[in-house]
């Protein structure tokens, strides 16, 4: 591989890491090679690495394994993730074997002749190959001299389960007839007839089941781009020699000539050689109506054909296209969106190499002061089993759990434990306009002056159109007369005969070029629908404009009282669209927002939310188009209304599934109650462990109490999460 010549962007793909932890030594290592500034995302698994001269990305990869980890170039993002799925597997098998080993151990009533070798047989399974990614990583951190949560978990099951063993096979407990009841004595004992198969099983499984939950959140991260790239068009209808056919879209050339019917997505970046049509371009700008395009006018991939048959000539293909860069957009915003530490690694860096340290000092002191190294073994062994950290490994999944359950029942999804700790912080939210604070649908808001006679004869001669703007003006009536001798004028307007009438309607300045008078009186209620934000349609027939119908996209009827809720939240809102700075004035002075920002393209979303950033806001972006995806990434909280693309949910920390920004407000307020749970569980779990750890150092607490609390501060962490299912919504 040849070496650099300038500073140049890398990124890789990175494995093995299971903890927040696990990203930070990565990163710390990267960083300690010359010429090298790398940042490690351990929620999307990749390393974003600036390289200088003499660096090879041969030379990265080998510093990221000489750590510990894996690292590759990252495959093409039109690859689906693997169907098959180890933890699962793994979270399977440990269910089915542990849960009859706990059962049988705390239930005397059931414990069998021999069942203490039934548990052995089924446990066996469970602590070897159930935890054999928390072994491996405990091994791997003990090679390069650090701790993990993966540390505590393999050695209190290892200590536990090999305890078991000894006890089976060279103590008392392998004997016919023993019995192992459940007691809460604290006693002092040799150990000799105890076994702690279900507490190695227990641990296994809950811990298993918690990074279950979390990598398939994890899993999700490169769905947004997948989602994005299927927006394109799949085969594309290209012109030779005046005959179509129809060929993949990668087979698509720089000046190829294709066609694109009413209704089509277009195919790929171009310029229009043939006929006209209105563009809806709502997925990639914002602008909620559709633009009138003719010969010379460019289009963009992904966009839709609304009219007429267009005759297009490629100009940008694949990566060149805008679809493809706002992919690119949106995998940028997504790598350098903030790591967030996990609260329990946190606790865990400085917790886990305590207890191994007090669990070393009590197996000395013990056995120093002549009580033999049964006795010296078991205080150990309780020492690790109750520090195990079992409940803080449930505390993040079982709010999160209970938290998106219930979440889900009132229409918002969360997408995982770094969206609840955006939500404590964030103090702006940025709205989208377009499908977000509005309908993201035209329709007839006004007619002026209110005359049925103008609005059917404007509705019966628009019908004949397949303009969006004309749709939202027949719809205003549903009996139409008949119309003949229609003719469209392109981006201006349309002429029929209505019944008796030769109707005209259009932009003003239609009607002033065919010769219609348009008394002052219509052209300033136009003036004054223009102004405020609508599309004024003038109409009118023998000679003379006689009203104006105003189009508009209308705000939803919740959107005012969510943004007076979002500012009882502590939040300042913002409206950022593609629209223009009159239409997104007057959308804003209706919901009650005072800071607009118009006129905006996707590239230039992303932009303002950066400067908002780093004007110190921690700023929340609500969005429902494929223009919104690469912005709510780079916000530190995105939320997609659910009636949007897949593209803006995917992007998404929470996603509103009803599509009402109401509930924003209540998204919100879940996501820091459950973060608030979260913390509470955290705070409980890692006392019920320092509280025990003395009396299990002073040999007071047995390896099976030490179970029995392991087991009720996870009863407690559950029990606590569930109060999230009385949650209620404000609106």
């Amino acid at each position: 591989m040849s070496l650099q010549t300038s500073p140049q962007l890398i990124e890789l793909e990175i494995g093995g890491m299971t903890c927040a932890s696990c990203a930070a030594r990565i990163e710390k290592k990267l960083n300690r090679m010359d010429g090298v500034t790398a940042t490690v995302n351990y929620a999307t698994e990749k390393a974003t690495v600036t390289a200088g001269p003499g660096v090879t990305t041969d030379d990265l990869i080998a510093t990221v394994e000489q750590t510990g980890y894996s690292a590759k170039i990252p495959e093409k993002m039109e690859e689906a993730p693997p169907a098959h799925d180890p933890l699962r597997t793994r979270l399977i098998v440990a269910i089915v074997l542990s849960v009859p080993v706990i059962l049988l151990a705390m239930v005397p009533a059931w414990q069998f002749t021999y069942w203490q070798w039934a548990s052995l047989t089924l446990a066996a399974p469970v602590v070897v190959y159930g935890g054999w990614p928390f072994h491996r990583a405990a091994a791997i951190n003990l090679r390069h001299g650090a701790a993990t949560m993966d540390t505590l978990v393999s050695l209190g099951t290892i200590a536990a389960f090999g305890w078991s063993l000894w006890a089976l096979f060279f103590g008392t407990a392998g004997e016919p007839g023993m019995t192992h009841p459940f007691s809460l004595a604290i006693s002092r004992t040799d150990g000799a007839g105890a076994i702690y198969l279900e507490a190695a099983a227990g641990v296994t499984m809950f811990i298993l089941a918690g990074r279950y939950f979390e990598a398939r959140s994890k899993r999700r991260a490169g769905d947004a781009l997948r989602a994005l790239l299927e927006l394109g068009a799949k085969d594309v209808a290209i012109l030779r020699n005046g005959i179509e056919t129809r060929v993949p879209v990668d087979q698509l050339t720089p000046e190829t000539i294709f066609v694109v019917r009413p209704g089509e997505k277009i195919a790929t970046d171009g310029v229009v050689e043939e006929g006209s049509s209105a563009v809806d371009r709502s997925m990639l700008t914002g602008e909620s109506v559709p633009v009138e395009i003719g010969p010379g006018g460019e289009v963009a991939g992904g966009t839709v054909n609304a009219g007429g048959r267009l005759i297009v000539r490629a100009t940008r293909v694949g990566a060149d296209t805008q679809l493809a860069q706002m992919a690119r957009l949106v995998e940028q915003a997504q790598a350098g969106k903030a790591e967030v530490q996990r609260l329990a690694d946190r606790i865990s860096a400085v917790f886990v190499p305590i207890v191994i340290t007090l669990a070393v000092a009590t197996l000395g002191w013990w056995y120093g002061t002549g009580a033999g190294w049964t006795a010296a073994f078991t205080a150990a062994v309780a020492v690790l089993i109750i520090a195990c950290p079992c409940a803080l490994g449930l505390a993040t999944p079982t709010a999160l759990l209970v938290g998106t359950g219930r979440g889900a029942q009132l229409g918002i999804l969360i997408k995982g434990p770094e969206a609840l700790e955006s939500t404590r912080r964030v103090d702006t939210i940025v709205l989208d306009k377009t499908g977000t604070v509005t309908t993201g649908m035209m329709k007839l808001v006004a007619v002026l002056p209110d005359d049925p006679e103008l609005l059917r004869l404007t509705a019966s001669v628009e019908a004949a159109s397949e303009h969006p703007i004309a749709h939202a003006i027949a719809a205003g009536v549903s009996d139409h007369l008949p119309v003949s001798g229609f003719t469209s004028f392109e981006g201006l307007g349309v002429r029929g005969t209505a019944g008796d009438r030769d109707v005209l309607a259009g932009r003003i300045g239609l009607l002033e070029r065919e010769g219609f008078e348009v008394p002052a009186e219509v052209a300033r209620i136009a003036a004054e629908q223009e102004a405020a934000g609508r599309t004024a349609i003038v109409a009118g027939w023998d000679g003379r404009a006689h009203g104006v119908l105003a189009v508009a996209d209308t705000v939803k009827p919740t959107s005012a009282t969510a943004v007076a809720g979002l500012r009882r939240l502590g939040l300042t809102p913002v409206l950022l669209t593609g629209d223009n700075e009159t239409v997104a004035r007057a959308v804003a002075a209706e919901v009650g927002i005072d800071e607009v920002i118009a006129g905006v393209l996707p590239a230039g979303k992303v932009d303002v939310i950066r400067r908002l950033q780093s004007d110190g806001r921690v700023v929340a972006m609500a969005g429902d188009g494929v223009n919104d995806a690469a912005a709510l990434a780079q916000s530190d909280l995105g939320l997609a209304m659910g009636t949007g693309t897949d593209v803006a949910i995917e992007a998404s920390d929470l996603t509103l599934v009803r599509g009402d920004l109401t509930a924003a407000v209540d998204a919100i307020r879940l996501s820091r109650r459950t973060l608030g749970i979260i913390k509470g569980n955290l705070f409980w779990a890692f006392g019920y462990n320092v509280a025990a750890l003395p009396l299990a150092a002073a040999g007071l607490l047995n390896p099976m109490i030490a179970g029995a609390a392991m087991a009720f501060s996870s009863v407690f962490v559950v029990a606590n999460s569930l109060r999230l299912r009385r949650f209620r919504p404000l609106y």
